[in-house]
């Protein structure tokens, strides 16, 4: 590690925070599968511990895929599945916040996807706050991971596209915006609002919060309007999107509206 990066300022932490990267068989949360990860947790006294691996996503590498990240279906083909080492890696992300660099938009939807998909029960969500590097970055510099490595750290980004790489770089880059920019928050409360640009209830944003915090329809003829309304006057409409090809999370997130739902009802009802 250069100067630069030594003079890098040590993040303020209340308790771990976790930042990952995923290689995957493409770019759809919703359909795509984990290949890879890599999971870089850092304790408040500075400690790190490591988890990475290899993942057989159970489906084929698309060629295009490979291309990127150089990962084939023979490198993963005695890999554990998700299923298997799914449980390890929640087990790691416990109790910790997450960073990575787009992590918002891609890494933790899949992540999600991956979890429910393997029936194991992870909240993503409630009490974890997320530091998205890359939104740092596009809000100060508008640049690549590739190009931030250069920028915020003065090094090339040897290997790009392996995970463990852009785990680390990651990292590093964070600590290099906290040293360039002095009026950015050096806590991760702070960066998770500073980085935090939706107001998405499911991942896809298919619902989102209103002014007063109430889930409403981001899309089709109930937009705009109070999901737990809509599914009191239109039960079936639950139904249908239970049916349709939506994501694992959005079906999850409706079933949760829904229960609460049914409670107040059988509550109303005494």
């Amino acid at each position: 590690m250069n100067a630069m990066s030594e003079q890098h300022p040590q993040l303020h932490l209340e308790r771990p925070i976790v930042f990952f990267d995923l290689e995957t068989t493409g770019t759809n949360p919703q359909r795509d599968r984990i290949i890879e990860f890599s999971f870089l947790k850092i304790h408040p006294d500075g400690k790190e511990e490591v988890l990475n691996s290899y993942v057989n996503p159970e489906i084929p590498i698309p060629a295009e895929s490979t291309e990127v990240h150089g990962i084939t279906d023979e490198d993963v083909a005695s890999a554990p599945t998700f299923a298997i080492i799914g449980k390890e890696v929640a087990a790691f992300i416990e109790n910790s916040d997450l960073a990575g660099y787009n992590c918002s938009r891609f890494d933790i939807p899949l992540l999600a996807e991956e979890f429910l998909r393997a029936e194991i029960p992870v909240d993503l969500r409630t009490n974890r706050r997320v530091v998205d590097v890359q939104t740092i970055f596009h809000k100060r510099e508008q640049r690549t991971l590739v190009a931030a490595y250069d920028f915020y750290c003065d090094k090339v980004l040897e290997e790009a596209h392996s995970a463990e790489a852009d785990t680390r770089a990651t990292y590093e880059v964070l600590r290099g915006q906290l040293y360039k920019y002095q009026d950015l928050p050096n806590d991760v409360k702070a960066l998770d609002a500073y980085t935090h640009f939706t107001r998405n209830v499911d991942y896809a944003g298919r619902f989102v919060y209103d002014e007063n915090d109430v889930e409403v329809f981001n899309f089709g003829k109930h937009k705009g309007r109070p999901v737990m309304e809509v599914l009191r006057r239109e039960p079936s409409y639950y139904n249908w999107m239970m049916e349709s090809d939506f994501p694992r999370d959005t079906k999850h997130q409706l079933t949760r509206i829904k229960m609460r739902l049914d409670n107040q009802s059988v509550t109303e009802h005494h």
